[in-house]
């Protein structure tokens, strides 16, 4: 079976897609891309000049070409606006629809479709919405526009390309050179495609300069602009790459001993979890790389241990940071946040200390983080941690796989419980003739 650089999705057929109610609220960005068409509505307030837009919602697969193309045979598309809201997915199937678009001579947008009331009108009336991502390949599909346009609200989101079944934790995977070789071909078709849309390689540029690990880089305005993904945009700030969380979960207050030597490095694998002997503690551990961008500066351990009771653990983070070739080395760090899914727990930073010889920052933090967010990064499916840092001006977000996590989690916490005859004896008061005799 071929390999390709798509997402992996669990479908029975793309053609699914195609069978969807056209709804924009309904529509699911996990599933494969669909099309439908609309007219700008309500008609009395364009007039004359109501655009027609084309719906591209959901994940570019390798049949998202196909299904464009037989979409495009049965409607009239002419002077039509792509309207892409994406996660992104299948690089020869971004390839493909970019070309498809362009060869049509279509517009391309970020944004969503939303109907608006039905009407006996042959082509149903919609509104746009600017509140929209597009991720991954969905920016080098925008690419495919003829004019191109960001809305200040939207987000580009970019980052490297990747094998898709090895995205999810990319440090614990095996590599042929067969697989090295495939991205290697894909980059390439990637750049001739950037160059021959108009784009500049700049373009290509910042997105493989972010490794799988790291969140995606949401491009500013001024970015889109200089890498020509943008023909016409209006001035936005820059967006965050991180999304905003729920209320984290205190820090933990019961006294946490301060490393007098600080924090030493240890051998732990960055493959998987594994179950570790930790300075006489059983701790199921990481070591992870620590880059910006992909500018290495660092690496960092985690160790999660036994906590208080059942319904937690401890968790520490130990990092050695030295100054990248970009990022300066900050004084302190200040904040540690550990998220997964919509759940977060902030660690308490024990030390930030600077050291001249070699010219690093090492921190240890420290907390107490609900088992329930334990166990759902470990449960059963891939599923990832993401590590958030913050210093000064220098912000760093790495995520974590769960490649062993599932296997040992259960050993750790079987650890965590004493038998139950495994107590004190309390002193037995003696009552009665027994006590009198005494």
């Amino acid at each position: 079976m071929s390999r390709s650089l798509a997402m992996v999705f669990a479908l029975a057929s793309a053609a699914l897609g195609l069978l969807l109610p056209a709804s924009a609220g309904i529509l699911d960005r996990t599933l494969p891309m669909h099309f439908y068409l609309r007219q700008q509505g309500p008609a009395e307030n364009c007039a004359k000049q109501c655009k027609l837009w084309i719906s591209a919602s959901g994940a570019i697969t390798a049949e998202s070409p196909r299904d464009f193309e037989l979409f495009a045979q049965g409607h009239d598309l002419a002077g039509g606006t792509v309207v892409l809201d994406s996660d992104g997915g299948s690089v020869l199937g971004a390839i493909a629809l970019g070309r498809d678009i362009r060869r049509l001579g279509l517009d391309t947008t970020v944004g969503r479709v939303i109907d608006l009331d039905a009407a006996s009108e042959e082509t149903p009336r919609a509104k746009f919405s600017p509140r929209a991502d597009c991720e991954s390949m969905c920016g080098f599909v925008l690419l495919g526009g003829v004019h191109r346009a960001v809305p200040g609200e939207a987000r580009v989101m970019v980052h490297q390309i990747w094998l898709g079944d090895r995205r999810d934790d990319p440090t614990a995977a095996n590599y042929s050179a067969e697989d090295l070789a495939l991205v290697q071909r894909d980059i390439g078709r990637l750049a001739q495609y950037t160059m021959d849309m108009g784009g500049s390689i700049e373009l290509l540029n910042l997105a493989l300069r972010i490794p799988p690990w790291e969140p995606m880089h949401a491009l500013s305005a001024d970015e889109t602009r200089r890498t020509k993904l943008a023909t016409e945009q209006p001035p936005a700030p820059v967006a965050a790459t991180v999304a905003a969380s729920p209320a984290t979960v205190p820090a933990v207050t019961r006294p946490i001993p301060r490393m007098t030597d600080g924090a030493r490095a240890t051998e732990i694998s960055e493959r998987r979890w594994a179950v570790v002997d930790h300075a006489g503690v059983t701790s199921l551990a990481r070591h992870q790389p620590l880059t910006v961008e992909g500018d290495d500066i660092g690496s960092f351990d985690l160790m999660l241990a036994c906590g208080g009771g059942i319904d937690s653990y401890d968790l520490s983070y130990v990092e050695r940071r030295h100054e990248g070739s970009r990022v300066p080395l900050p004084a302190e760090l200040n904040t540690i946040t550990v998220r997964v899914g919509t759940g977060a727990a902030t660690l308490k930073v024990v030390s930030s200390e600077r050291r001249k010889e070699p010219g690093e920052l090492v921190t240890y933090a420290a907390g107490s983080v609900p088992a329930t967010l334990i166990d759902a990064f470990a449960d059963a499916g891939n599923h990832s941690m993401l590590i958030e840092t913050r210093g000064g001006k220098t912000i760093t977000g790495i995520r974590l796989g769960n490649t062993g996590a599932q296997q040992n989690l259960p050993r750790l916490a079987a650890s965590c419980v004493k038998p139950a005859g495994d107590r004190a004896e309390l002193p037995v008061v003696k009552t009665g003739g027994i006590a009198s005799a005494k």
